[in-house]
């Protein structure tokens, strides 16, 4: 999995894209089935994530959108009892084979989560952390204006960075994980409802932020606002439980057609607040 010439991109037609653009494939699911135990927490999903594209999972509570996030870049590894059937698949290659390194997955494919969780260091430290870990040799300074400038923060920590994280704002903190996230040069960020714990100013301002970031990186983010999902995403996923509670994918298509000519009556009655 470190040799970066295991992976080869795949170029797919996305069949929701009415003028037929040709894009690229980032992620693909193949018959993905998630258990916890016995119980099976995402059933039958196959989906594709777009390079430089935003893709929104949404749904009601539970029906398996961290859960399907997660298993983007193998964070559920990290919860006893959780395993994996199916294939995910980057650069045509299944994340899950037995040689492949999670750690180098979790790398490539970074996650911001729903709580701003800065370590108890720094504002520098925070940012650098990461990256020297992964034994970066270049010059950290520069990495650390680069990764804050690239979340919008720099302009607002430049001369505090010796400050802890916890000085921060909700939504300074926020950034400063994004910007950590960033510092490892992932090809991909996962975002778990990232705005979920902080006001309408911050959140307008991660929306924001997320669309100038997807000029380099490709972006999933779950997301129980649907009025964020419409803003900030080119895709969603709406994903809903069947009578055994397992999550599966009901509709995936670009956002706009998703939310105004939605294919699926049970996405229209999700959209529409019948239920959820």
């Amino acid at each position: 999995m470190s040799d970066k010439q295991a992976f080869v991109r795949t170029t797919v037609s996305a069949s929701a894209s009415p003028d037929e653009q040709t894009l690229t494939s980032a992620v693909e699911t193949r018959s993905l089935n998630v258990f916890y135990g016995s119980f099976r927490a995402v059933k039958d999903v196959d989906l594709t994530v777009y390079d430089n594209e935003i893709t929104a999972l949404i749904g009601s509570s539970g029906c398996g959108k961290s859960t399907l996030l997660r298993s983007f870049n193998r964070m559920n590894d990290l919860v006893a009892g959780a395993r994996v059937d199916g294939e995910v698949l980057y650069h045509d290659r299944n994340i899950y084979d037995s040689d492949v390194d999670p750690v180098e997955v979790r790398r490539r494919i970074g996650m911001v989560f729903q709580k701003p969780n800065p370590f108890p260091k720094s504002i520098y430290d925070n940012v650098a952390w990461g990256a020297k870990v992964n034994g970066y040799r270049g010059n950290v300074d520069a990495l650390v204006e680069e990764a804050l400038g690239q979340a919008a923060l720099w302009d607002e920590v430049k001369d505090k960075l010796d400050q802890s994280g916890y000085s921060l704002s909700g939504g300074q903190q926020q950034r400063l994980c994004i910007a950590r996230t960033i510092a490892v040069k992932p090809e991909i960020i996962l975002m778990d409802e990232p705005t979920s714990a902080l006001d309408p100013v911050a959140t307008l301002r991660i929306e924001e932020l997320i669309q100038e970031l997807k000029t380099k990186y490709t972006i999933v983010i779950v997301t129980h606002n649907m009025q964020q999902a419409a803003r900030a995403s080119d895709f969603t996923a709406f994903l809903n439980m069947d009578e055994d509670r397992a999550g599966r994918v009901v509709e995936f298509g670009k956002t706009g057609d998703i939310f105004t000519r939605p294919e699926h009556e049970e996405t229209e009655n999700y959209i529409t607040g019948r239920f959820g």
